[in-house]
Formats: C-alpha cells, sequence, structure tokens
C-alpha cells in the first residue's frame, strides 16, 4: 500500500509524451473492426483514436483487420500498430502475435498475457493462485450437455441468483442473469453459443473499475444503471448509466483498490495499458475482482478516458501515453525498421 504522489498520473503521460519520439514513431496503423462480437464497438473506439492522432499530426492510417491484413500493412509501410480491436482476434493474443511475427511494434499487453486475460477461466484461476479474490464459480463446456446433476453441481457451488457470461467474450455479450433453474437453463445455452461458460456468483455491491496506464493506476470509478446488470445496453447505448469518478471511496479505500488492480494486471503478466474490473460486496465490503480488459474501448462513452480526464489527462494526451506503449520490449522489433 504505497504512498501515491499527488498528479502522479498525469506527469505518466507528459513526461513520456515527448514530440522527439512521437516523430521518429513512423506511420501509425490504427487496427479496428475486425469479426468480433465488438466489431461496432470497435469501429466507434478507432475512430476516436485515428481522429486524435489526426490532430497530433501523427502520420496515420486505418486498418479494418476483416480483410488481408498483412497485405494491407505492407501497401501502407506500416512501421507501428495502435490495436483498438475488442474481442476475438484482436484482444486475445492473436493479432499480438501476428505483429510481433513481422516485426511490427503495438500497444498494449503481448501474446500470452492477451490471452490468458481474454480467458475469464485461466485469469481467475491465476489469480486465486496469487491470493487474490475473486467471485465463486463452476464451468460449463460448451458442449456439455445440461442435466439435472449438472444443474445441482452449479446450485450446490454457487447458489442463485448467478451471471453467466461466456469464458472468451467482453462487452458482456452472451452474458445473462439467473435467478432460478429455468432461467440458468436458457442463460447457460445462450453463453454456450459462443464459448465454454463460466457460471459466477452473484455479489450484491457496487460495481468498480480501475483502469492503468504504464504502470500506474488511474482514479477508480463506480457505475449505477437502472439495468438489471451494467450490460451491452447500458455501457454503450442507454443514457441512463451513472458514472461516478471520484468513485466515492475514501483515500485509503482508493489506494487498496488501486494497489489490488495493479497487482491483478500484473499476475496475468499485462502491461501498456488496461482496466480491472471489480463488484465491492456489500456484505463484508470486499473488492472482488472481475475481469481484466487490455483493450478498453476507446468510445465516447469509454471508462477510461473519463478516469483519465479526472486528473487532468485529456483524451490526446492519452491517446499519446497510449501510443508509447508501442515503444516497450514487448512490441519493438529486432531492428525497429518500418514493414514493408
Amino acid at each position: 500500500m504505497g504512498e501515491r504522489k499527488p498528479g502522479v498520473h498525469k506527469e505518466i503521460v507528459m513526461a513520456n509524451g515527448n514530440i522527439k519520439q512521437l516523430v521518429n514513431c513512423g506511420r501509425v496503423a490504427v487496427l479496428l473492426g475486425g469479426t468480433s462480437s465488438e466489431r461496432e464497438i470497435s469501429l466507434l473506439s478507432g475512430e476516436a483514436i485515428f481522429q486524435s492522432l489526426v490532430n497530433q499530426k501523427i502520420d496515420v492510417v486505418k486498418i479494418d483487420t476483416q480483410r488481408d491484413i498483412y497485405s494491407q500493412l505492407k501497401e501502407k509501410r506500416v512501421s507501428r500498430a495502435f490495436i483498438a480491436l475488442h474481442g476475438r482476434d484482436g484482444e486475445d493474443g492473436v493479432i499480438q502475435g501476428f505483429l510481433k511475427l513481422i516485426g511490427i511494434p503495438f500497444t498494449g499487453s503481448d501474446t500470452a498475457s492477451s490471452a490468458l486475460a481474454m480467458n475469464k477461466l485461466l485469469t481467475k484461476q491465476i489469480w486465486l493462485q496469487q491470493g487474490l479474490d475473486t467471485a465463486e464459480f463452476f464451468v460449463v463446456k460448451r458442449r456439455q450437455t445440461l442435466n439435472e446433476e449438472i444443474l445441482q453441481q452449479i446450485v450446490d457451488s454457487v447458489g442463485f441468483p448467478v451471471f453467466v457470461k461466456p469464458i472468451r467474450e467482453g462487452s458482456s455479450v452472451g452474458m445473462s442473469k439467473a435467478v432460478d433453474r429455468k432461467t440458468l437453463v436458457d442463460a447457460i445455452e445462450l453463453a454456450q453459443e459462443y464459448d465454454d461458460v463460466l457460471v459466477e456468483q452473484f455479489i450484491n455491491g457496487t460495481e468498480y473499475t480501475v483502469s492503468i496506464l504504464d504502470g500506474k493506476a488511474l482514479p477508480s470509478i463506480s457505475m449505477q444503471t437502472p439495468n438489471e446488470f451494467y450490460d451491452y445496453d447500458a455501457k454503450y447505448c442507454a443514457n441512463t448509466t451513472e458514472y461516478f469518478c471520484p468513485s466515492g471511496l475514501t483515500e485509503e479505500l482508493e489506494t487498496e483498490l488501486a494497489d489490488i488492480a495493479i497487482n491483478a494486471f500484473d499476475a496475468i503478466g499485462c502491461s501498456g495499458w488496461g482496466r480491472v474490473d471489480f463488484i465491492r460486496d456489500e456484505s463484508s465490503g470486499r473488492f472482488k475482482l472481475l475481469e481484466v480488459n487490455t483493450v478498453p474501448g476507446m468510445t465516447a462513452n469509454s471508462l477510461v478516458p473519463k478516469s483519465a480526464k479526472a486528473v487532468g489527462i485529456g483524451f490526446d494526451d492519452l491517446v499519446k501515453g497510449i501510443l508509447l506503449t508501442s515503444f516497450n520490449e514487448q512490441g519493438q522489433s529486432a531492428n525497429g525498421a518500418s514493414h514493408g
């Protein structure tokens, strides 16, 4: 629980964001779109990032990874990539491994940590091994046929109500709440359309999220929605979701939450930037880890820009700070040369 210096969050970006380094970054490709269930959000995130880099007079192009990525990177003579892809093939290590193989530096976490973070089950297992607190859970395989025995095992393990979610999806895609056996069956069958399924204990409390940039935690945000839970609609569509930053925590609790977030992020091997989501158990007061996002949204409603803004980091400076993570060791090519 180390002491935090006032203003340290803004210094992260401003200390690293020198013009010389950005001038020498070559042509930047914002990778967006793709083929995942989160394509539309990725297009919005990527467009916002692209416009920011244009504003900062960075040599930048957009590449929709829905079609031949290699040819586009080669034709446009790309030097480094700003990954704005959410979900499968963009946030799960696939694009990271591809870029590493062809020698193009990229923003954010490396191949292995991206793959781990996308897998909610593996993430939870690592956190538990590290002594970090997370909600109880039960796993149902995608091809597993539900029967009374399995349903009883779930009830005995996590009870009701529960949240049911695909193990490797984001933005609450395929996620739903179950309050009895009928809704549990429906929820599992929905999630099985996407992947293996995580049935997670419901915890009554307030949701928090902590954004991380360059190894430092930004201020936490708490969310309130009239929806049953913080689902896709609450995140991207509804104008009834309320965000609080400062989140209302005491300075001591804010520091505690930031430290847990950094430890959870580091435990998965993540780097550069990202976001860690929590719920605070109303009965015990303990913060329970939910998941980590290695390529969070950067739309008008997204949480990372809101958190950065609370400490005086504007959107352009935030984008600059994220771009600078492509200079980290994970993204560097052997000779630093442009591709093509």
